[in-house]
C-alpha cells in the first residue's frame, strides 16, 4: 500500500447498513468520532507545550538561555505555520483517522527523544550549541506533527455534523486547546518540579502515545465510509450548489475571498497574544513575581479552564443573545481580555489576585478566539474546503506565533541584567497585539458578511 493510499479519504463501503439502523449508528458513530478527536487533540497540546513548562530549569541549569529558547519556539511556530496550510488543504482529502494518528504518534515519539536526551546529557557531554541544534530541529518537526492534528479534528465536524449543530459542537472542541494547555501545566509542572526537566517531556510522551491509541480507537472517516449516507442526506440538510463543485474549485474560491484574510489577520495577533502567555507565563510569574514553578504552573494551568468556559459560551453569546451577530460579543470580550491582561501583567498581586486575572482573560479572550478564528469562518466556508480555510488562517497564526516566541525572547533577554529581569518592554508588545486582535474582525465585517 503507497502513502497516498494509505492516507487519501475512505471509499463508500460496499456494505451498507440496514435502513432501521442508520439512523441509531449514525448517531453512535458520530459521538465516537467527536468525543475521539476532542480527546486526541486535547494530547496533542500536552505534547506541544512542554516547553513551555520547562523553560527556567534548562535558564537556570545553564542548558539554553531565553534567546535560545525563544528561538527553538519560533522553530515550532515557522514549521507549524507552514504545515498548518499545507496540511490543511491536504487533509481535505485525506482519512481524518489516520491523518490524526499519524501527527499525534510522532509528536510523542519526539518528546520521548527530547526527554531521553536530556537524561543522557552529561554522559554524552553535549554542549550548548548541540543541545540549541538538536532542540531546534526535533521541535520544528514537532511543529510540523502538531499541524495534523486542528484541520483533520475540524473537517470531522464538517464531515458529521449538519449545519445546525455544527457551530455548538465546535465550541466544544475548539476548548481542547485549554484542556490541553490547563493538563499540560499542571501535569507537566508538578513532574518537572519533583523529578526534572527530562520527564516533563518523557510524561508529555506518554499522553501523546495515548492520544494516538484513541485516534485509531475511536475515530471514523465518513459516514459513507462506515455504510450511511451522507450527512446532508441523514440530516435532511439541503445541498447546496456550492457544495455540488470539486474540493479543487472550493478551495480557489476561500482562497479568494477577503473574508478569510480578515480572519487571518485578526487571527494572527491572537496566535502572539495566546502564545505569549502559554510560552512565557509561568517564566513571567517566576522572575517578576517571586512565584515558584508549581504556582506558577499551577496559575497559568488552572486559569485555562475558566477558558473552556469561554469556548462553550461563545456560540450562545453570538447565536442566541446577539441574534447571530458576531461582532459585538467580540468587541465586548475584547475589552475584558485587553483590561484583564494589563492587570496580570502591571499589577502586583498575589497567588489569588494573578489567577483572576489569568481567568478572566482566558474566558474572554476564548470568546474571541472562537468567534474569530472559527465560527465566523465555518459562516461561509463550503464543506469541502474547511482544511483549505483553516490552512490559510493557519498559516499567518502560527508564523506571527513564531515571529512572537523569537521578539518576546529577545525582549526578555535583551532587557535582562544578571538575575533581574524587566518584562516592560515585551508586555507592551502583548498589549498592543491583543487590542489589534479583537478590533481587526470588527472593522472589516462587511467582507465577512458578504
Amino acid at each position: 500500500m503507497s502513502l497516498y493510499s494509505h492516507f487519501r479519504i475512505s471509499k463508500p463501503s460496499a456494505e451498507k447498513v440496514p435502513a432501521g439502523e442508520v439512523d441509531a449508528t449514525y448517531r453512535r458513530l458520530r459521538t465516537r468520532t467527536f468525543w475521539g478527536v476532542t480527546v486526541a487533540y486535547t494530547l496533542y497540546y500536552v505534547c506541544r507545550m512542554t516547553l513551555g513548562v520547562v523553560k527556567q530549569p534548562l535558564i537556570d541549569g545553564g542548558f539554553l538561555t531565553a534567546g535560545q529558547l525563544g528561538i527553538i519556539g519560533s522553530a515550532f511556530y515557522f514549521v507549524y505555520a507552514v504545515g498548518k496550510f499545507t496540511n490543511g488543504f491536504i487533509a481535505d482529502y485525506c482519512n481524518i483517522r489516520r491523518f490524526m494518528a499519524a501527527g499525534i504518534g510522532i509528536s510523542a515519539a519526539i518528546n520521548l527523544i527530547l526527554g531521553v536526551l536530556g537524561l543522557l546529557h552529561g554522559p554524552l557531554g553535549l554542549g550548548s550549541l548541540l543541545m540549541l541544534v538538536l532542540f531546534s530541529v526535533l521541535w520544528g518537526v514537532n511543529g510540523w506533527m502538531q499541524s495534523m492534528g486542528s484541520p483533520p479534528g475540524t473537517i470531522s465536524l464538517s464531515r458529521w455534523f449538519p449545519l445546525c449543530t455544527r457551530g455548538t459542537m465546535y465550541s466544544v472542541f475548539s476548548s481542547t486547546p485549554q484542556l490541553g494547555k490547563s493538563v499540560s501545566m499542571i501535569m507537566t509542572g508538578f513532574i518537572v518540579a519533583y523529578a526534572g526537566w527530562q520527564w516533563g517531556f518523557l510524561a508529555a510522551a506518554v499522553a501523546g502515545f495515548i492520544g494516538l491509541a484513541v485516534s485509531l480507537l475511536f475515530i471514523a472517516d465518513t459516514p459513507e465510509s462506515c455504510g450511511l449516507p451522507s450527512v446532508q442526506e441523514l440530516s435532511g440538510e439541503p445541498v447546496r450548489d456550492m457544495d455540488k463543485k470539486p474540493t479543487k474549485e472550493l478551495q480557489k474560491w476561500v482562497f479568494k475571498h477577503p473574508g478569510i484574510w480578515v480572519i487571518a489577520l485578526s487571527t494572527a495577533f491572537l496566535y502572539i497574544t495566546q502564545h505569549a502567555v502559554s510560552d512565557w507565563g509561568v517564566l513571567f510569574l517566576q522572575k517578576q513575581k517571586d512565584f515558584s514553578l508549581e504556582k506558577a504552573t499551577q496559575v497559568i494551568g488552572l486559569a485555562e479552564i475558566f477558558g473552556v468556559a469561554g469556548n462553550l459560551a461563545a456560540g450562545w453569546l453570538s447565536d442566541v443573545l446577539f441574534r447571530g451577530n458576531r461582532s459585538r460579543p467580540v468587541v465586548i470580550a475584547g475589552i475584558l481580555a485587553v483590561v484583564s491582561l494589563f492587570g496580570f501583567l502591571f499589577l502586583g498581586g498575589g497567588y489569588w489576585a494573578n489567577m483572576a486575572f489569568v481567568a478572566v482573560f482566558s474566558a474572554s479572550f476564548s470568546v474571541v478566539f472562537c468567534i474569530v478564528a472559527g465560527l465566523m469562518a465555518l459562516d461561509f466556508v463550503p464543506r469541502k474546503a474547511t482544511g483549505a480555510a483553516l490552512g490559510i488562517v493557519g498559516i499567518s497564526s502560527y508564523a506571527a506565533a513564531g515571529l512572537q516566541s523569537m521578539v518576546s525572547g529577545f525582549l526578555i533577554g535583551g532587557y535582562t541584567s544578571g538575575d533581574v529581569y524587566n518584562f516592560t518592554p515585551v508586555s507592551v508588545f502583548w498589549i498592543i497585539a491583543c487590542l489589534l486582535a479583537f478590533t481587526l474582525p470588527v472593522v472589516g465585517w462587511k467582507y465577512l458578511r458578504k
